[in-house]
């Protein structure tokens, strides 16, 4: 027998027992730190796994069985955004559309004295089209026009309307009139605009 082992067995019985329990400690611990904390961490990875998926798997299934209302509510809004977007006349329109404006007005009896296209405005996936008038003619002509302007098939609003200077000619109350028909141009590919951020004071 080793020397080293045979002066422990001479040892008083209480030394030997503290010997053996710090043995059992050290190999103890040393399962708990090499076997047991790594196997733990890995299934507190799985288990956190198992939730994330389980809450997808909640989810699909939510989706699944609303599936149908979800394609329903899709079809809808894409029913309407047709018929929003028949409104927006594109490029290639806009012209035809600008002529009928300054027809409107003649049809109407007004005399079109300035039709002045502006600048596009982009806002967006839409642009303003806006286009500066000056008509001549009576309070009642000028209605009948906006009226049927707003009868169109695209969208113009009639805007900054000014009536002035009127005078009496054959028989007729005339009045100068100024205006603003802004029409709206689809633009393909478009996107929102971005709203400015405010400085901070």
């Amino acid at each position: 027998m080793h020397p080293t082992i045979e002066k422990i067995f001479n040892w008083p019985l209480y030394q030997r027992v503290l010997l053996l329990a710090g043995v059992v400690v050290l190999i103890l611990a040393g399962f708990v730190y090499f076997v047991y904390l790594e196997k733990h961490k890995e299934y507190v990875k799985l288990e956190e796994k198992k939730i994330t998926r389980l809450a997808k798997v909640q989810e699909d299934r939510r989706i699944a069985d609303n599936l149908p209302k979800f394609k329903s509510e899709y079809e809808s809004m894409k029913r309407k955004l047709d018929r929003a977007l028949a409104e927006l006349p594109n490029k290639k329109e806009i012209p035809t559309l600008l002529t009928s404006i300054a027809s409107l007005a003649k049809d109407n009896g007004l005399d079109v004295l300035r039709f002045k296209p502006g600048k596009e405005k982009p806002q967006g996936f839409y642009a303003e089209v806006p286009v500066s008038l000056k008509l001549v003619g009576s309070y009642h002509e000028v209605a009948m026009f906006v009226y049927d302007v707003s009868n169109l098939a695209r969208i113009v609003n009639i805007n900054n309307l000014k009536l002035d200077s009127p005078k009496m000619r054959g028989g007729r109350n005339l009045l100068s009139i100024e205006c603003l028909a802004t029409t709206f141009r689809f633009i393909e590919g478009g996107t929102a605009p971005k709203k400015k951020k405010r400085k901070k004071r």
